[in-house]
């Protein structure tokens, strides 16, 4: 019994860590659930990239307005919950059930819910009632934007397997931007600190 309570005590301690809070691991962890991730959709790939060439596609990622310099704090909060919650919903639709392999997508689908969670608490302190338009303005309409030109895209090539090919490997080049969203966010904040 006390050997127990000696463990549960060193996860107590090992899970605030230095510095006192719990915010540290959560982005600890928020960051190893996005790399997992994106393993998880280079694992899905069921076509090569080659054989899809006539389907490939600039969406216009607005790769400047997210990775730029001048993106505050809520900004690229809001920018990165967008990101994230338009990749949930391209993959939570039952056509993306159909493309891919289940236990890849379900897997992909309950990493990506986690990582919402994960900023959900941030979004709603750091945003408040003042900047709730931040949602519909700048950089964060340019992502909304971007989404909807990806699931129009889908819709032309009626969810071919190529299309879908094609969405993917976009989707892993802007959560590739996300992960370098959420390093900037962590020299803001010192480390993504829950609230």
């Amino acid at each position: 019994m006390a050997f127990v309570l000696s463990l549960l005590m060193a996860l107590v301690l090992v899970s605030y860590g230095p510095g006192g809070s719990l915010g540290c691991v959560l982005s600890q962890n928020h960051a190893l659930i996005g790399r997992k991730n994106f393993r998880l959709l280079g694992q899905m790939r069921r076509l090569s990239p080659r054989f899809c060439l006539q389907d490939r596609k600039d969406f216009a990622f607005p790769q400047e307005m997210v990775e730029g310099g001048q993106l505050q704090e809520a900004q690229a909060i809001s920018v990165l919950h967008e990101m994230l919650q338009q990749s949930f919903n391209l993959f939570h639709t039952d056509r993306s059930s159909a493309a891919w392999n289940t236990t890849l997508l379900e897997q992909l689908r309950t990493g990506l819910h986690q990582q919402l969670d994960d900023l959900d608490a941030w979004l709603g302190q750091v945003m408040g009632e003042e900047d709730s338009t931040l949602g519909r303005t700048g950089p964060t309409l340019a992502v909304k934007r971007y989404f909807q030109g990806i699931h129009v895209y889908l819709q032309e090539k009626e969810y071919s397997d190529c299309a879908w090919e094609t969405v993917r490997v976009e989707i892993m080049r802007s959560l590739s931007s996300s992960v370098s969203l959420q390093e900037r966010l962590r020299m803001m904040d010192g480390d993504l600190s829950s609230p």
